[in-house]
């Protein structure tokens, strides 16, 4: 520093030296030597060094092996400080000075903290010894203890060094011994196990010599406080032999007045003098003693007398497991005692203990409570030895308390409890307490989340069931897994290792499991009559309606409600064959699901017969250019709805059976299936039937008028008549027949429905006779008209076959049947072009007939009545060719061979000049007549 701070100096720049001085002063403090260098607590200290601070007020801090003394600093100068060492923590540490002016410093020595040696209760020592503050080296626990049990903390005299091994492995290894060698029963090897298992040997060596050490160190005190009071023994000594002396030449003994007498007196006067001098000092020792005595009694054994007043406690807080720990304990300890005093708290403790077994007892009987309280009070009730087995009373409660759970279900929706008030309000719910509790919150809930008019809109059987379904898979799985814990010991060793307790629970369940099953089978045959009261109360005993019936003024259930409840109940079904209950406990939910799907399915097909008589309502008599109304396509759309609403119910899972492979079953959904047939049919001929006046005018056939193969002369709005209608019905019997009911045969073989050929050919039988009989009532609507204007018009104006003019033409009559054809064939055309055929033939065999039996009822011919007749014959044969049959020929064939034939070259020219002239002039009416080329146009 010196020769950095001597450098030439520029006169022109300022000097360096001030500034130097100053850095200087502000170097941090350094400790280089302390005086005394080791010491006791409170012991005086010197401290010297380097930059210890300008003044007191620079003095902020002092640490002597981690302990602030700052307290008791007394800043002497730069380089010296005096202090007193506080209680530090460390046995060796550095001295620390902070200032503020050079902050915090540092140390080149040490100071080493001597703790001082106790001095106890056997040692002789020459001062007073303070009994107040002693530790309890046992639990290593500042407690004040009396001298009689003091011991040193570290026999050996190395550093402990405390093993991890466990204390009941410990016992086991050395039963009957003790860690602590104040015990009659002391190991060794316990001791070094527990206090020296990482010590070296060479540090077990040390220790043992430590021993030696301590040991020699006893003989010699005794022994140099022995030649401490060696004077004082002489003098005694002295005076003894001077006082035998005197008596020997005395010579007399008991005689009164004699020297020995005089002594005697004076040595009891002495005596009485001196208990009367400290008699109340003596006195004040007794009680003091005795005090102390009893005060170490308390001291000693202050956990039995403070263990009613813990247990108490422990108890309000809820902190079981000390409670039982402590009682073990002290069970242990003063269980068999003969002392009054232990004997009479004992018995408080025991008192308290059957307070405990009361209380746990009737927690584990409340409900509702989680699967974890109850494991836990039956092990408590268990470790306290309480009577009886509280693992069966808990489960005999938890089965009365879900059988309750399950009736008050029902009985909440029958007496009109938890239902909606006309205010709209819930009224309380008695399973309302239940929403608080864990063993209903369901990992998986069998309901998907319910929009908020789901309430008003589901029948109460609906609700009924899920909320039952609700409770049983709430409670039953808690209530199976703590009777398997019950069955394998669990309940009392989480480990499963062997115990007297454990094997206890596997005989008293051994004993048990005919009750536990009879639990079970009344559980889920609770479960199952309540649902079939609620759904299926005909399936009841009379006498147990009472109990779960009483569903009479419900609404009836559709199969859409029936198929929820069916997968309520499976879900419920599966849930319980989850936690691997036998199957023979679940049979009976198995039976009830199969009664389920069996109604469902009736119900569903019942409810579909009243559906498709409700079809016909909505018949608008529109119909597409196939001549096809709607209704055909509702009703098939209304069965495949029916078999796709059926697919939950028929399916087949794990465990149930094919429900159509039963045969009465199979049975009725035939029949059932035949009867919605015939229902739709029936239908079709009542619409047949209706009159004019029954049909809402607001529906009107209505035409494509742009189509080619429609009509012209019928416009929109045209109101359909009661030929019409027969006509749009044959129709759609017609696209029954061919195309319907084959969809649905296909649907019903596609669904696993059985009967399928029955119902197919019955439905097809049907609607045959429906379309025979209307296409009869049509022809004779139709035809009997046509027909019977032929023989007025041939007489018209008093015609005679034997005696007419030469024919000039067809007549009018003639022209006139064949406009009725042409206005029947419009409106056959109008409604289905592919009726067409069928009906003209019929409406033309009808009108050959009628001209056959005309010629032939004619008595004879003129020539030019056969010419005539032989014209219109050939005419009307020829414009409705298209439409001619076996029949209609045959009746042309006997009507033409009943007149005469033309032999003149003349007439049978004129006979094709007339018939020329008639299609020429009737061309246009004549082209209806002709084959179509136009298919109908698709929509």
């Amino acid at each position: 520093r010196r020769a950095f701070f001597q450098v030439p100096i520029d006169p022109g720049v300022p000097r360096l030296l001030p500034h130097a001085t100053m850095s200087r002063a502000r170097q941090p403090p350094l400790v280089t030597g302390i005086s005394p260098k080791e010491g006791a607590a409170w012991t005086k200290v010197t401290i010297r060094g380097e930059n210890l601070g300008t003044g007191p007020a620079d003095l902020i801090g002092l640490s002597i092996c981690g302990h602030n003394c700052l307290l008791t600093a007394e800043w002497m100068s730069a380089s010296k400080i005096v202090c007193r060492v506080g209680p530090a923590k460390d046995d060796k540490g550095e001295i620390i000075v902070t200032t503020k002016s050079g902050g915090l410093g540092t140390s080149t020595v040490s100071f080493k903290l001597l703790r001082p040696e106790r001095i106890g209760i056997l040692d002789q020592s020459a001062v007073w010894v303070d009994e107040m503050n002693y530790y309890d080296m046992r639990t290593d626990r500042n407690k004040g203890i009396s001298p009689l049990s003091l011991r040193p903390s570290n026999p050996l005299g190395i550093e402990l060094d405390k093993g991890k091994i466990p204390q009941k492995d410990m016992e086991l290894t050395f039963p009957g011994m003790s860690g602590d060698f104040t015990s009659e029963n002391f190991s060794a090897t316990w001791y070094l196990i527990e206090n020296h298992s990482g010590s070296s040997f060479e540090q077990l060596k040390m220790a043992a010599s430590n021993l030696k050490k301590q040991a020699t160190k006893k003989n010699e005190g005794s022994l140099a406080y022995v030649k401490g009071g060696l004077s004082t023994f002489f003098e005694a000594q002295d005076a003894l032999a001077a006082i035998h002396q005197r008596l020997e030449s005395d010579g007399t003994e008991r005689v009164e007045g004699s020297m020995t007498q005089r002594l005697e007196n004076i040595l009891n006067r002495a005596s009485d003098t001196a208990d009367t001098l400290f008699q109340e000092v003596l006195g004040r020792k007794d009680k003091a003693d005795s005090t102390r005595n009893a005060l170490n009694v308390l001291q000693r054994f202050k956990f039995l007398f403070n263990l009613p007043l813990n247990i108490e406690r422990n108890i309000q807080k809820g902190d079981y497991d000390v409670v039982i720990n402590d009682y073990e304990k002290a069970k242990s300890l003063f269980g068999n005692t003969e002392v009054p005093v232990f004997k009479k708290v004992y018995a408080e403790v025991e008192t308290r203990i059957g307070a405990l077994r009361s209380l746990l007892l009737e927690k584990l009987l409340q409900t509702p409570s989680t699967l974890h309280d109850q494991k836990r009070y039956i092990r408590y009730l268990s470790d306290l030895h309480a009577p009886g087995d509280p693992a069966w009373l808990c489960i005999y409660a938890q089965h009365k308390w879900i059988l309750e759970l399950m009736q008050n279900c029902r009985d909440e929706f029958i007496m009109g409890v938890g239902a909606l008030d006309p205010e709209g309000d819930t009224r309380p719910s008695a399973l309302g307490r239940l929403s608080h509790t864990a063993s209903l919150n369901r990992g998986g809930s069998l309901r998907t989340p319910r929009p908020s008019t789901w309430r008003f809109e589901t029948p109460q059987q609906v609700q009924f069931v899920e909320k039952l379904s609700d409770v049983v898979i709430g409670q039953l799985p808690n209530f199976w897994k703590l009777w398997i814990s019950y069955v394998n010991g669990s309940l009392f060793s989480e480990t499963g290792e062997k115990s007297g307790q454990v094997e206890k629970s596997k005989k008293n369940a051994r004993q048990r499991q005919n009750d536990f099953k009879k639990m079970i089978e009344e559980m889920t045959n609770r479960l199952v009559k309540l649902i079939r009261g609620a759904l299926l109360p005909t399936t009841l005993p009379q006498a147990e309606l009472s109990l779960c019936g009483g569903w009479e003024n419900k609404t009836e259930l559709t199969g859409a409600w029936l198929t929820q409840i069916i997968h309520t109940v499976r879900a419920c079904h599966e849930a319980l064959s989850a936690l691997e209950i036998p199957n023979d406990l679940l049979q009976v939910i198995q039976d009830l699901l199969l009664e389920l799907r069996v109604h469902c399915l009736m119900v569903t097909l019942l409810h579909t017969t009243d559906d498709v008589k409700r079809l016909a309502e909505k018949e608008d008599w529109v119909v597409d250019n196939e001549g096809i109304t709607s209704l055909p396509s509702q009703f098939e759309q209304c069965m495949v709805q029916m078999l796709q609403s059926l697919k939950e119910p028929l399916e087949i899972k794990p465990g149930e059976i094919n429900v159509l492979q039963l045969d009465q079953v199979q049975d009725q959904a035939t029949e059932l299936s035949v009867s919605i047939m015939k229902v739709f049919i029936n239908s079709l001929e009542q619409l047949s039937t209706k009159t004019d006046g029954d049909i809402n005018a607001a529906h009107n056939i209505s035409v494509d008028l742009s189509s080619p193969d429609r009509f012209p002369g019928v416009q929109e709005g045209f109101s359909p008549t009661s030929e019409q209608r027969l006509l749009i019905i044959l129709s759609n019997c017609h696209y029954l027949e061919k195309r319907t009911f084959l969809n649905l045969a296909d649907h019903f073989e596609k669904h696993g429905l059985t009967g399928t050929e029955k119902i197919t050919r019955v439905s097809v039988d049907a609607v045959r006779q429906l379309d025979r009989n209307l296409f009869e009532a049509y022809i004779e609507r139709r035809a009997d008209p046509i027909a019977g204007s032929l023989e007025p018009g041939i007489y018209a104006g008093y015609f005679d076959w034997r005696d007419c003019q030469t024919p000039t033409g067809v007549r009018n009559y003639l022209k006139e049947a064949l406009v009725n054809i042409i206005t029947v064939h419009a409106e056959v055309f109008t409604v289905s072009k592919d009726l067409v055929p069928r009906v003209l033939s019929k409406i033309v065999e009808s009108v050959a007939d009628e001209m056959c039996r005309l010629m032939q009822c004619v008595s004879s011919f003129s020539k030019n009545g056969a010419l005539q007749a032989r014209l219109e014959l050939c005419a009307l044969r020829d414009a409705i060719a298209a439409f001619l049959n076996a029949e209609s020929n045959a009746s042309f064939k006997l009507a033409l061979d009943a007149l005469p034939q033309l032999h003149s070259g003349a007439d049978k020219k004129l006979l094709e000049e007339l018939l020329n002239k008639f299609k020429s002039s009737m061309q246009l009416q004549l082209t209806c007549f002709q084959p179509s080329c136009v298919q109908p146009v698709k929509r």
